[in-house]
């Protein structure tokens, strides 16, 4: 009874820690405190300049921008928010409900060359500011020339560059409060926006509330000191926007045409695939059985249907079985984890106004399944009759979790001598470990002992003692160039959305298009199971008995064209050392994933496919 009462107390709390959208809004009476919250200052993708990939904290001391009273304390933030360089601190800003202000001042500090040379330097890469109030990004009123749509970007630029490519710092910043009124003294906020200026005010901050374009812009000065003046505005605006839909002006979708486009044109790739494997399947292999199972092997017949020659050696183990079957254990992992989340955002399931929600149910699901995986491990090494299932045990939850981890460690160091907000501290560091012991390797030794007992697959031929000799094997099907032509339909199905990917991610855009993405990654898994199995039906009928490697990196293809990709959407254009390790090294770790996933999906179905083939012959 304690423990039933101990697990409902528990599921209580989970549900009050997971985000529902349309849920949980908070009622403002007249006169309460708005909270802003300042997050981490981010690079832009607008600029023309060169770029940087890395963030900083807002309070980093050569920013000077303005602390609240007792010093900044920083806020309570998930486990993926962390990781993906989110720091939230309370700020000076004194906002009341309904209580509009004009030219409020906050702090008045004085920027040295060097720093006046640093702030110039991060707002010529356009580097933005990323404020909250009431869980929605402070914005700019934006325009799609495309689309002719109106919407909220998120963020805002540090400063502008004048005509005489001049950098202005921006220290005013006139905010919009959009609210809808729910009944008497009920009140709900549905929209955030702001016009930064920059404005000269000298040694005086008195005529803050004059006409504002009586002022100069405000430069800072890199031959010598330089003395700037912050202040605000609030405006509170009635609006008929209600809360549940608050967040649709910010999350826009850009150019929806290019997207339903590529879907349509994929799709249509796929169904053209289905019908060339459906003439393979069902009239090449249907007459190949047939032959074989009525006519004696002679050499005419032997030669004319070369992969049935190979059914004494079409499941020899491969060699290094046991890396092999540790990398298809964790590509399914992988797998299940991109795919239920997915569905999960696919669903609504995680709102964008709940920051780090879905980095957060991409570890937890990556941690659980885990277990799927070690099985999926454990049950080919046994198929391919390894006999150190000790060994294959402690591979699967390290081999690879280890070298992903290895190469964040890594990249870390680099984001910590840059002084980023990015870098993730050492505690969470320590808690990231911990929990991966206590929770995952739990998990993936108990896959691996069910794994290790159970038989699934039987070989419905015998292996001969011998190898066969294998011809010499034209030029076209060698590994890398089956790999090379592979990975070409799968990329097309997924390049559309690894742009708007890429963008999220390096430069702090909103991405919620998960219905585009979710179809357009059932679209990759089937061109990937349909090409692979295709061409290594090729390799089979010229006597090539080595499928199991060949088809893992075959359908692993799909990495080099998505990192190549990676490297075109930079234009080449990073900024420095640091930028140009951390965009490198986090997108070989995505085109790693991207290679592991599609690897593991190809030889499933290759050995499936091969496992029903040579079952419909019959062997002496």
């Amino acid at each position: 009874m304690r423990l039933l009462l101990c697990m409902l107390l528990l599921s209580i709390k989970m549900v009050e820690g997971f985000y529902l959208p349309g849920v949980a809004p908070t009622t403002y009476s007249r006169n309460d405190s708005v909270p802003l919250l300042v997050n981490h200052i981010t690079p832009s993708l607008k600029t023309s300049s060169k770029k940087y990939v890395y963030s900083y904290d807002y309070y980093f001391p050569r920013f000077h921008f303005c602390k609240p009273d007792g010093g900044p304390h920083k806020q309570s933030e998930s486990l993926g928010a962390i990781i993906f360089g989110d720091r939230i601190f309370n700020s000076p800003f004194e906002i009341s409900m309904l209580e509009n202000k004009t030219c409020e001042t906050l702090c008045s500090p004085t920027y040295s060359k060097t720093d006046a040379l640093f702030v110039n330097k991060n707002i010529r890469a356009g580097f933005k500011h990323n404020w909250l109030i009431d869980g929605l990004p402070v914005a700019q009123k934006m325009n799609d020339t495309k689309t002719n749509t109106e919407f909220y970007g998120s963020g805002f630029d540090l400063g502008s560059i004048d005509s005489d490519m001049r950098p202005n710092l921006y220290n005013h910043y006139e905010l919009h409060i959009e609210y809808h009124q729910r009944g008497d003294n009920e009140f709900r906020i549905v929209g955030v926006t702001v016009l930064p200026f920059s404005l000269d005010y000298g040694d005086n901050t008195s005529t803050c509330n004059a006409d504002l374009s009586n002022f100069s812009p405000v430069s800072l000065n890199i031959h010598h000191d330089t003395k700037v003046t912050f202040t605000y505005s609030v405006f509170f605006i009635p609006s008929e926007t209600a809360w549940a839909t608050r967040w649709d002006k910010y999350l826009h979708v850009y150019d929806p045409k290019i997207q339903w486009f590529a879907l349509v044109n994929f799709s249509v790739i796929v169904l053209l695939l289905s019908i060339i494997m459906s003439h393979i399947l069902v009239r090449s292999l249907r007459n190949d059985i047939r032959k074989y199972n009525e006519v004696d092997l002679d050499e005419d017949v032997m030669d004319e249907t070369g992969w049935k020659l190979i059914h004494g050696d079409v499941f020899r183990a491969p060699k290094k079985k046991l890396i092999l079957c540790v990398l298809v254990g964790s590509g399914v992992q992988m797998l299940l984890m991109a795919f239920t989340t997915t569905f999960f955002a696919l669903l609504g399931l995680l709102s964008p106004s709940n920051r780090g929600s879905l980095s957060t149910v991409m570890i937890i699901f990556y941690a659980t399944f885990g277990s799927v995986g070690s099985f999926v491990s454990a049950n080919l090494y046994k198929t391919f009759q390894g006999e150190d299932w000790k060994k294959n045990m402690l591979l699967n939850p390290v081999l690879v979790p280890g070298a992903i981890f290895l190469v964040f460690i890594g990249l870390n160091f680099v984001l910590i001598a840059v002084h980023s907000s990015g870098a993730v501290p050492i505690g969470t560091l320590f808690a990231i470990v911990f929990i991966w012991f206590i929770f995952s390797v739990p998990l993936s030794v108990a896959g691996s002992f069910f794994g290790s007992k159970k038989t699934i697959f039987i070989n419905p031929t015998k292996v001969n003692q011998i190898p066969r000799q294998i011809p010499p094997q034209p030029w076209y099907l060698r590994t890398y160039m089956l790999a090379l032509l592979a990975g070409v339909f799968p990329f097309g199905a997924i390049s559309i959305e690894m742009y708007f990917i890429y963008s999220s991610l390096w430069f702090n855009r909103i991405y919620y298009m998960f219905g585009f993405l979710f179809f357009c990654f059932i679209l990759m898994l089937a061109t990937t199971i349909l090409v692979t199995v295709l061409l290594m039906y090729y390799t089979l009928c010229n006597e090539n008995y080595h499928w199991q490697w060949k088809s893992f990196f075959v359908g692993a293809g799909i990495s080099v064209y998505v990192f190549v990709h990676a490297l075109l959407l930079s234009k080449f254009r990073l900024s420095g050392l640091a930028s140009t390790l951390l965009y490198v090294g986090y997108s070989l770790l995505m085109s790693a994933a991207m290679g592991l996933i599609c690897g593991s999906v190809a030889f499933l179905a290759v050995m499936l496919f091969i496992f029903k083939i040579y079952s419909q012959i019959k062997i002496d």
